[in-house]
């Protein structure tokens, strides 16, 4: 149960930590990687691929958002799966995972790449962070199973 819970808030964590910085950061540099883009356009072709009528403005925006760190809370809560001993290394691998997936993944999706690869300095932050995020969750769940 203490692996499950710790997996559980640490994944929680880095999401929020990611998705911190990204709103952060995309206030005060134009290079900043705009992944709330990707996401925004992906939710809004999904709901009208299904017939429905995306959100729009402030909605779509919070929407998003939310969908964002419910997902990468999930996917960082994978951290926590095997040895505790590899807790890092696992956060770093999985962060590096996902940022290379938001850099590569979202043209085959259908998605514009724009928002993450205008340059090679928000190509860089995209990864940056996305890992950054992976070695949150880890450290938190590192720290929860110390206790």
């Amino acid at each position: 149960m203490k692996k499950l819970i710790s997996s559980m808030v640490g994944g929680i964590t880095g999401a929020v930590a990611l998705n911190i910085v990204h709103q952060a950061v995309k206030q005060i540099d134009h290079e900043a990687p705009r992944v709330d883009l990707v996401g925004e356009e992906a939710l809004t072709k999904g709901m009208e691929s299904l017939g429905l009528t995306p959100p729009n403005g402030n909605a779509l925006f919070i929407a998003t958002l939310t969908g964002d760190i419910l997902s990468n809370a999930l996917y960082y809560s994978t951290i926590g799966f095997g040895k505790k001993r590899y807790l890092l290394l696992r956060g770093a691998a999985v962060g590096i995972a996902a940022g290379v997936g938001a850099l590569t993944l979202t043209g085959p999706m259908g998605l514009s790449d724009a928002p993450v690869t205008r340059t090679d300095k928000t190509k860089l932050l995209t990864v940056a962070w996305y890992t950054l995020g992976g070695l949150v969750a880890a450290s938190v769940m590192r720290a929860l199973r110390n206790k």
